[in-house]
């Protein structure tokens, strides 16, 4: 039986995936157990490319308020070149890609976020995986970035994170969210260690002694927040490290796995 694993590159670790990380994506695919798909985001791109255009940026509660014209360069660069060059990069390793945004195929229906004063951000309304499964059965890895639109037409800029999470849970597949770091690290007797498996209870209580913090917040974050829309499991795995996904499809202790307290943590 197929599984789909669902990728979710961030747009921090973008410049930094070398030619091996989609040769790995390649061999997995290669290997016929697994289905790869690639979600990603893209916000420091957009904040060169809205500065480069010299359009002024808003921000309300630390978000970026997105304006028609900060849609349009959005969508420039997420389902444009960010788009493109992923397709390109999983091109130079052997695979068969194609370039996708949530609009395509109704993949994902966006609503507007609660939150107005932040202008065409929007919320998963709904997930169609069809489109999707049709392009993996053919061989092909699908490459979303979250540009979507609601039932008008009217297109929004949803959260990588989220779109992900909506995505595998459609597809009912695993969800590696690409780091640049081995996994949660935590301070012990004065070193660092990984943590192989942590639970959201225990992720609320680490964040909140500051045991997680910076980068990593948002990322387990969103991890949690993927498990509570029914993801089956959720890792951060180390991109700067091809091997780990390989690893990880191959059933090793890779990254770190997290789980909602009190359920199982296999699948």
């Amino acid at each position: 039986m197929n599984q789909y694993l669902i990728i979710k590159c961030g747009g921090s670790v973008f410049d930094r995936l070398t030619p091996d990380f989609f040769k790995s994506i390649r061999a997995i695919q290669s290997e016929g157990e697994w289905k790869p798909v690639i979600v990603h985001g893209g916000g420091p791109a957009i904040s060169r490319m809205l500065k480069k255009m010299q359009i002024p940026t808003a921000f309300h509660n630390g978000l970026r308020v997105t304006s028609k014209d900060v849609l349009s360069v959005a969508e420039m660069v997420l389902s444009g070149s960010m788009n493109k060059q992923l397709v390109a990069d999983l091109s130079a390793a052997g695979a068969k890609a194609v370039g996708l945004s949530g609009i395509d195929g109704h993949t994902l229906m966006a609503k507007p976020c609660t939150d107005p004063e932040l202008g065409y951000v929007g919320e998963v309304a709904s997930a169609d995986p069809e489109l999707i499964t049709c392009l993996c059965g053919q061989g092909y890895i699908p490459v979303i970035s979250p540009i979507s639109m609601d039932a008008a037409g009217q297109h929004y800029n949803i959260n990588a994170d989220h779109a992900a999470a909506a995505i595998a849970s459609s597809l009912n597949g695993k969800l590696c969210f690409i780091s640049d770091v081995p996994g949660i690290l935590v301070e012990q007797n004065g070193k660092l260690k990984k943590l192989a498996k942590v639970s959201d209870l225990e992720i609320a209580s680490l964040i909140e002694n500051k045991e997680i913090n910076g980068g990593m917040v948002p990322k387990v974050k969103a991890a949690v927040d993927s498990l509570r829309q029914h993801v089956r499991e959720v890792v951060i795995v180390n991109g700067m490290m091809p091997e780990c996904l390989i690893d990880y499809t191959r059933g090793a202790e890779v990254g770190t796995r997290i789980f909602l307290e009190g359920e199982a943590l296999h699948a």
